[in-house]
């Protein structure tokens, strides 16, 4: 039998990659079903949400009706996910409801999604490491993804919120960009991916970016890759077109939004296919600093004509936020912190994730200057890894993007160490190729910076660590157990318990964490923290009949809890104001009747 070529998987591969992706999804529901007791399996408030919505889309809500008819109850509010998403997740949601009832169908569809995906993860690494690096980094490419905490911690059971996908489509963007320098056509496909990817959440421009830097740097090394250009302009800005009319009906096509898919950035999109189509069909100039200059230019002119016509987009998806909520509700938000800023609160996590995308880096640029037959690559490789890298310096959420383009460049170091050794058999060679795996086995790392940081506490790790913990039982289905039979009711709750409490009951929630519905947060922190007077007049505007509250969640420890005559006040004192009356049976959430 001939051997698979050096970017094509064989039959033995796919014989690996099937079994390395079976024993994680087992491993992986096992600890779902049997080693989480107590941890809801939609843990994070997206993920809660996310099933919301696609339980209501099931049930006859329209494909461009966003609202949240729950939400900021009575008047609702829209938000700006994609359809997209929901879409495979109802056509799961669907085929279980035939065969069990709806919570139980939920509950599988969020078992098989994420596990789907990384199935096609899987797939997409060991691609792209066979492009890049050649077989020798096969076993690196298929294994590392999964020694990574931050990427199985996105591709676990529960997690079905855009995250998991946008990872997915990065790497196909990636791949696609890699592809298109042996063969043209493929750079049509990396144009789609990265526009299918903004259409789904706007984490992903930094992807669309480094695509759009990898083939004009392409097209700056070699002109004869102008085709290219001109083919991925071309899917680039056709796609982002038709996905916004996918997105939103025919009467708000032109309708600016800076935080989704939008004519901002379908403008964008198409003059920058319109720029690579005029590039790809002029004389190319003679020098590189002459196509780079042309490129550099052109491009500094469509992105200040898209300023200039939404200049309320330059602040980012949240410059028409509340100032108040930018300071004091995003600004508090841990994942949203810089890199830096991240590491006494969640030094675990952010050595973990930081580490191998730093010497992923450098690997990189080592593989660049070492294999000059595959520099284009290396190069397109890099603009991704630097582009995401700065968004995991700015957020450390970023980091979910960092990681699986360190994987290639991972691949290509461990290669290297393992040829290294394999030729001298010798002590030093065998420590370097152990080291080059256990750098880049982030599990491991893991191990070790948590032993050390238990080890040396300051108390800022520990404390985030228990206060998440803390607030596991009040998201468990059974603490919803008596509030799923009551009537539906209008219910006032911390921000953080409010999807929950729409997955698990049929009442509306003045709040949940989504910045669309600021008057519904902006009342939440009021009724809280401010007097009982004001509280009792948005109980009373809105029609509230329950408030629902969780001792654990971090928002009943609010300024409010320090001033007197606030209902957090009220309620740590035990005294809670005559207009409320406990009517708890018990379980970790406490329920007070709002009398009229």
């Amino acid at each position: 039998m001939p051997e698979p070529s050096t970017s094509t998987l064989g039959r033995k591969d796919w014989l690996w990659l099937v079994g390395v992706w079976a024993l994680v999804a087992a491993t992986l529901l096992w600890r779902s079903v049997n080693g989480s007791a107590g941890v809801p399996l939609f843990l994070d408030t997206d993920d809660a949400m996310r099933m919301v919505v696609v339980r209501d889309f099931l049930d006859g809500q329209g494909w461009y009706d966003l609202v949240q008819h729950r939400l900021n109850t009575p008047f609702g509010a829209e938000i700006h996910w994609s359809r997209l998403v929901d879409l495979p997740l109802a056509g799961l949601v669907w085929l279980a409801r035939q065969f069990t009832d709806v919570r139980q169908a939920g509950w599988v569809a969020g078992m098989a999604w994420p596990l789907l995906l990384l199935g096609v993860l899987l797939w997409l690494s060991a691609r792209t490491t066979l492009e890049l690096v050649g077989r020798p980094g096969l076993l690196p490419g298929l294994v590392l993804p999964i020694l990574s905490p931050a990427i199985l911690a996105e591709f676990s059971p529960g997690r079905v919120d855009h995250h998991n996908v946008i990872i997915v489509l990065t790497m196909a963007t990636l791949l696609a960009s890699l592809v298109a320098l042996r063969r043209s056509g493929a750079a049509w496909i990396a144009g789609l991916c990265a526009a299918l990817a903004l259409s789904i959440a706007l984490e992903a421009v930094p992807v669309m970016l480094a695509a759009i830097l990898a083939f004009g740097l392409s097209y700056v090394a070699d002109p004869a890759r102008a085709g290219n250009l001109m083919r991925f302009g071309l899917g680039l800005g056709g796609g982002l077109a038709g996905l916004l009319m996918l997105a939103r009906p025919p009467g708000r096509w032109l309708e600016a939004a800076c935080d989704m898919i939008s004519p901002v950035y379908v403008l964008a999109g198409a003059l920058v296919g319109l720029v690579f189509v005029l590039v790809a069909r002029l004389p190319a100039p003679r020098r590189a600093w002459q196509r780079l200059g042309l490129l550099a230019g052109l491009g500094l002119a469509a992105g200040a004509l898209v300023s200039m016509v939404y200049p309320q987009c330059l602040g980012g998806p949240y410059a028409a936020l509340d100032p108040w909520l930018q300071d004091n509700w995003i600004g508090a938000i841990i994942e949203a912190k810089p890199w830096h800023a991240s590491l006494p609160e969640l030094p675990a996590y952010a050595i973990t994730v930081g580490a191998p995308v730093f010497l992923g880096l450098i690997a990189a640029a080592l593989a660049f200057c070492a294999t000059p037959e595959k520099r284009l690559g290396w190069l397109t490789l890099l603009v991704f890894l630097v582009l995401t890298m700065l968004v995991m310096l700015a957020q450390i959420r970023g980091a979910r993007l960092a990681i699986l383009p360190t994987i290639p460049a991972a691949a290509w170091l461990i290669a290297m160490a393992q040829q290294r050794y394999l030729a001298h058999r010798k002590l030093l060679p065998g420590l370097s190729l152990a080291a080059a795996w256990l750098v880049f086995s982030g599990m491991i790392l893991s191990i070790v910076v948590s032993s050390v940081v238990n080890a040396l506490p300051d108390g800022r790790a520990q404390l985030v660590s228990a206060t998440r913990a803390s607030k596991l039982p009040c998201l468990a289905g059974d603490a919803f157990a008596d509030l799923r039979g009551l009537p539906p009711e209008r219910v006032m709750t911390p921000i953080d318990l409010g999807a929950h409490l729409l997955l698990e009951t049929p009442h509306g929630v003045v709040a949940a964490p989504y910045h669309r519905n600021e008057a519904g947060v902006l009342d939440a922190f009021r009724f809280f923290n401010q007097p009982v007077s004001e509280a009792r007049q948005i109980a009373t505007d809105r029609g509230l009949g329950l408030l629902v509250t969780c001792p654990a969640m971090p928002e009943m420890q609010g300024t409010g809890l320090g001033e007197p005559n606030t209902v957090l006040s009220l309620l740590a004192a035990g005294t809670p104001p005559d207009w409320l009356e406990e009517v708890s049976v018990g379980g970790p959430l406490n329920t007070y009747a709002i009398l009229p």
